[in-house]
């Protein structure tokens, strides 16, 4: 199996990031972490944004590492 770029692993931070956070947010609406860490600003836009770029990405991620498997 190939090693993993600092993209993917970035992008696979960001999803692991975006997931903690809904997982938060279902505990408890106020425990958002990038509405805490950033506020009502452009730049939690910006991550969130990232984070679902990031999944999208992943889809092909999984999709290329599968064809290296053979799975």
């Amino acid at each position: 199996m190939s090693k993993l770029n600092w993209f993917d692993l970035l992008t696979l931070v960001l999803v692991v990031v975006g997931g903690l956070n809904w997982g938060l947010i279902s505990i408890d609406p106020s425990w958002n972490l990038v509405a805490l860490l950033f506020g009502a600003t452009i730049w939690a836009s910006v991550v969130y944004a990232l984070v679902g770029l990031s999944a999208l990405y992943i889809i092909f991620l999984i999709g290329r590492l599968a064809k290296k498997t053979r799975i």
